[in-house]
């Protein structure tokens, strides 16, 4: 795939990317993120996934207003939008210090573009104003950038030339199973489709994955387009209620996928 009008910018290097315990096949494993947290953060929080999402879209049922509690710094905060206005993700980010955004909705490249130069004159204006004033500001400081996951969704086939316009400027794919929803419809998607998979972009599979698809995570992650497969991303799979996730199930999945 060829960079677009947004070659300037550099995705992130695989090199650079975070998790690499031995895996199911022997390869670097694959990461897991637990996303749709609400109501016992801390409890999931403790098995140590690589990465918490948190719903910032009022029709979820498990949209995050709480107030968010410790959470250890290996783990990542990615927050979850559907076709929100830049203002409202910035808001988001700096308030609970998100590590990463992830687009549900309808988000354009350029909005993706104009979101990352947004937080970065944020964050320029923000260290300004700590400087000159010598106070606290709830922005995350030390990073030098806003990591953007997009969102396809995807049943019995996908047009992957759709990813092309995002290869330069977003830093992760997620590929999600076409439903009602966003996300969060509990079913999967067929796999094979990313057989066709042409990029080199890291990313991350979702779709009702749980405990029953195990062994068809093993058998997927030996196949070549599991290359790049990046992360395991769950959620309705795993709930006692919307939001409310079932512990215990998600600590044996996780040592079934981390060893």
């Amino acid at each position: 795939m060829t960079n677009n009008k947004h070659n300037s910018r550099s995705s992130r290097p695989l090199g650079e990317l975070e998790g690499a315990n031995l895996s199911l096949s022997g390869k670097s494993s694959v990461g897991l993120k637990v996303c749709g947290m609400n109501k016992n953060i801390t409890e999931v929080a403790g098995l140590r996934p690589d990465y918490l999402g948190f719903i910032f879209w009022d029709p979820s049922k498990r949209c995050f207003n709480g107030v968010m509690p410790e959470i250890p710094a290996t783990i990542k905060k990615v927050g979850v939008f559907v076709d929100a206005t830049i203002a409202e993700v910035l808001e988001k980010v700096t308030t609970f210090d998100l590590w990463g955004v992830q687009l549900h909705g309808n988000e354009s490249p350029e909005y993706c573009e104009e979101l990352k130069d947004s937080f970065l004159s944020f964050r320029a204006e923000s260290r300004k104003k700590k400087t000159t004033f010598s106070t606290q500001v709830s922005t995350p400081l030390d990073r030098t950038d806003l990591v953007i996951i997009k969102v396809f969704s995807i049943k019995d086939d996908f047009n992957f030339d759709q990813l092309q316009p995002f290869e330069a400027i977003c830093d992760f794919y997620l590929f999600d199973t076409k439903g009602k929803l966003p996300g969060g419809n509990g079913y999967s998607f067929n796999w094979n489709v990313l057989k066709n998979y042409p990029s080199t972009k890291p990313y991350f599979l979702s779709g009702g994955i749980g405990l029953s698809e195990i062994e068809s995570i093993k058998e997927f992650m030996k196949q070549p387009e599991a290359k790049y497969c990046h992360a395991l991303d769950v959620n309705s799979k795993f709930e006692l209620e919307p939001g409310l996730k079932n512990v215990e199930e998600l600590k044996k999945f996780r040592k079934e996928i981390k060893g």
